[in-house]
């Protein structure tokens, strides 16, 4: 198996007992990027030589008696909403094209003390908004186990980087879906913490609850490692929790049966695509076959959807308000869109959604008495085209803009809960869905030990056969 099959554990395992050199597991990953990245572009600002002579160094220094970091000599790419210090930092808008990162994103600072290696950046839409990766700096990622559909967004580079072997690990951020949402798309694993969990900074929103930086991989112990990383509080950042990093790696068993709920549409609240549900629930009477408690049940998510809605259109005004005001007419529909619903709003209806949040966050907490995990779909679809900004219907209902195809994660995000999208199954046609474990507030531990469990019984983290003839990066997206 060449190295950049081998998992992140593995590989890190080999880097630090010297059995590998770090030059070696570089090189090969550069590689692999000289020759897949073409035709998927998910890595950007792609640096090369820099990243060989980090890795030389560090073989030059290599001293078998000494400690190194849980992720010695692995490479990486931040996603381009985030600095890293050097590299370009533009978070795909034109406007921020040619800017250069003068110091690094917390998530940046850590994995790098842990020993990683950064090669580039990874590709974002616009701002981050929307979940389908594309924008007019460095044009479309391509998901690569088709290369005509969307790798989803905003954290779109990373999954398909780690999709397509390029990297072993990879940072992203969520809001609405934006680890679990291309994880399902492209069969990986995205993981959205409880808010804090996993401290950001710079942070131009530092409290809000919607927004949170997390990790994603191709497998859950390979996550679980950049988790015990990510992890514990920082006095720069807003939300920032105290945590344990040896609770998250190794994994411990889960223990006694698992009980899971099972929720294939939040009770009717999301149209979930027949080729989805139809998908997943061989999964998920395989996990009842190996021994899992599954119910069919759903807590009461009332108005979670519309309760994102403000919140996030207030977010929006907060972080893009001011972009807008200095670049009129710079920013794409959907940017501006979003900063004026955030204009519209008013107190009662802010204070609203922040009462119905709380009640969310109170049932939520008391369902988790009996069951260990809510199982749900990640995503309402399965990727799409990428000429297609977003799917206009599901199943003959139509979305009536880019955010409702997308509120079931976003549901999920408004209960302040830990969220992981696990690969699961395949469509018919070969395109990769998720299936989403939601588990109690700050309880990322037992999450990731449950889901830990599920791939035990369900291995469908299957490489892609990716065609690296080069493809357009620039497509029109209507």
């Amino acid at each position: 198996m060449t190295h950049n099959h081998l998992t992140a554990v593995e590989l890190a395992g080999l880097t630090r007992s010297g059995e590998l050199t770090v030059t070696e597991v570089m090189e090969a990953h550069l590689a692999e990027i000289e020759r897949r990245n073409p035709a998927v572009n998910a890595i950007v600002d792609f640096r090369p030589e820099r990243a060989l002579a980090a890795a030389r160094e560090l073989d030059r220094t290599f001293r078998k008696d000494e400690p190194r970091g849980a992720l010695y000599g692995l490479p990486v790419a931040h996603k381009d909403l985030v600095p890293a210090a050097g590299f370009r930092f533009t978070q795909g808008s034109p406007i921020y094209a040619d800017r250069v990162a003068t110091q690094d994103h917390l998530v940046v600072e850590r994995m790098a003390a842990a020993g990683a290696i950064a090669v580039g950046k990874t590709n974002v839409p616009e701002f981050g908004l929307g979940s389908h990766t594309f924008n007019d700096v460095y044009g479309v990622t391509r998901n690569p186990y088709a290369l005509d559909r969307t790798a989803g967004g905003s954290s779109g580079g990373a999954a398909a980087a780690l999709a397509a072997r390029m990297l072993p690990l990879a940072d992203g951020s969520d809001t609405g879906g934006s680890l679990r949402n291309p994880a399902s798309f492209c069969n990986v694993v995205g993981f959205r913490p409880s808010p804090g969990r996993v401290p950001s900074w710079p942070n131009g929103d530092p409290f809000s609850r919607l927004s949170v930086v997390g990790p994603m991989a191709r497998t859950v112990d390979d996550l679980a490692l950049l988790m015990s990383v990510l992890v514990g509080a920082d006095p720069r950042a807003g939300w920032s929790v105290p945590a344990d990093p040896a609770a998250y790696f190794p994994l411990p068993d889960p223990g006694r049966p698992i009980r899971v709920a099972w929720s294939p549409d939040l009770d009717g609240r999301v149209v979930v695509a027949r080729e989805v549900r139809d998908a997943l629930e061989p999964v998920v009477a395989a996990l009842a076959a190996h021994g899992w408690d599954v119910e069919l049940a759903t807590p009461d998510l009332t108005g979670a959807i519309e309760t994102f809605r403000v919140l996030r259109a207030l977010k929006m005004q907060v972080t893009l308000g001011p972009v807008l005001a200095e670049h009129p007419g710079r920013l794409k529909a959907d940017a501006r869109w979003n900063v004026e619903e955030g204009a519209k709003l008013d107190g009662p209806t802010i204070a609203e959604a922040e009462r119905n949040a709380a009640r969310i966050f109170h049932v939520v907490r008391e369902f988790f008495d009996s069951v260990d995990a809510l199982v749900t779909p990640t995503c309402q679809v399965a990727p799409f085209e990428i000429t297609t900004r977003y799917p206009r219907e599901i199943d003959g209902t139509p979305m009536h803009d880019y955010l409702e195809w997308m509120g079931l994660p976003s549901a999920i995000t408004v209960t302040g809960c830990p969220a992981i999208s696990l690969p699961a199954a395949f469509t018919p046609d070969g395109r990769p869905v998720g299936i989403q474990l939601v588990g109690p507030h700050l309880r990322e531990d037992r999450l990731l030990a449950i889901a830990r469990a599920f791939e035990s019984v369900v291995n469908a983290g299957r490489a892609p056969e990716v065609d690296p003839t080069p493809q357009p990066a620039f497509v029109t997206v209507d």
